[in-house]
């Protein structure tokens, strides 16, 4: 059965604390997955309505923030999105971007309308700050999309969170322990099951030498580093254990260092109480394929500055921590 100790809810955390660090400002609703181009332009998913836990604005449609970390004191700036694009149910969850040969930059975004799952494909206009909507994917198999890697401008690997959509049914399955969360890979001539038996898989990224795709399951607090085939088909490498909820990954493309924005209680997730907030932690992994891997923690506060941290990415030195509902970190490292 799903035991309190899978959703931490006796631990509690010492602070550690980073020097250079400010709230951005504008993002007040949550900033749950964050993706950074190799040119420094960040994305940012955010407004997130997910099933029993808290929206500071649950009428509020999702947003899309765009920040430019190559300026000296970067902002966030909201994207506005082409017109015939259901704004109004926008539910924006993991997200991630894919960099054609020509330059082109495609956004890959898990949408949630009415607390159904699709996956939307934009296009970035830079020329205007806008986002094209493309098109927008369905599946069978695309159950309960928690996050995205995207292979390519129409194929993507996806994880499926739960097994029921039903919210009491998925929360009976989080309380029984069920290992029915996957790995979806999704394209235009095939779409498979290619890795299961994760209570809930959520965050997933690539390798920087696009060989591993490695898989966060919340719920049984580890990393899953997996091989990628020439099929698309994914086998167990290894598994790292951690002591903390982990939700989405991020790679630094320079060194392959995997950053993990995690809930080191889950309890006070699920629990609105203003007198115990979620506390926000950010774990650094170097070296996840040799036998002794290094885990660093780089950042921990107990929910006075940062509730319920769910990303952390970085580029040249800065350091972006996203959360699920409450607002986003900008830090210089």
């Amino acid at each position: 059965m799903l035991k309190r100790n899978r959703l931490n809810a006796s631990r509690e955390i010492a602070p550690v604390t980073l020097p250079n660090c400010r709230l951005i400002k504008g993002i007040e609703t949550g900033s749950e997955d964050i993706d950074i181009l190799p040119n420094g332009l960040a994305f940012i998913s955010s407004g997130l309505k997910y099933p029993g836990i808290k929206s500071f604005a649950p009428d509020k449609p999702g947003e899309i923030f765009l920040m430019d970390l190559n300026e000296d004191n970067p902002r966030a700036v909201e994207l506005r999105i082409s017109r015939g694009f259901d704004m109004a149910s926008f539910n924006p969850h993991g997200i991630s971007t894919y960099v054609d040969r020509d330059d082109t930059v495609y956004l890959f975004v898990v949408n949630h309308p009415h607390q159904k799952t699709t996956v939307e494909l934009f296009k970035f206009v830079e020329d205007d700050s806008s986002l094209l909507h493309l098109k927008t994917f369905r599946h069978d198999l695309l159950t309960s999309v928690n996050d995205i890697v995207a292979m390519g401008p129409d194929s993507f690997y996806a994880t499926n969170d739960h097994y029921f959509s039903d919210f009491i049914l998925m929360f009976l399955e989080m309380f029984l322990g069920l290992t029915w969360s996957n790995v979806v890979y999704y394209s235009p001539k095939e779409v498979k099951e290619v890795a299961a038996g994760f209570y809930s898989a959520n965050g997933i990224n690539i390798s920087p030498d696009r060989k591993y795709i490695y898989v966060a399951d919340v719920f049984d607090h580890n990393v899953h580093v997996m091989e990628k085939h020439a099929n698309w088909n994914l086998t167990h490498v290894k598994t790292l254990q951690l002591d903390t909820l982990v939700d989405n990954l991020s790679i630094d493309p320079h060194t392959g260092d995997i950053w993990i924005g995690c809930h080191p209680n889950g309890m006070k997730l699920f629990y609105d109480d203003p007198e115990n907030l979620p506390a926000s932690e950010v774990l650094r992994i170097q070296n996840i394929l040799s036998e002794e891997p290094a885990v660093t923690r780089i950042y921990a506060d107990n929910g006075s500055v940062l509730q319920g941290s769910s990303v952390a990415s970085v580029y040249e030195g800065k350091l972006l921590i996203g959360t699920v509902f409450h607002r986003a970190l900008y830090c210089e490292l």
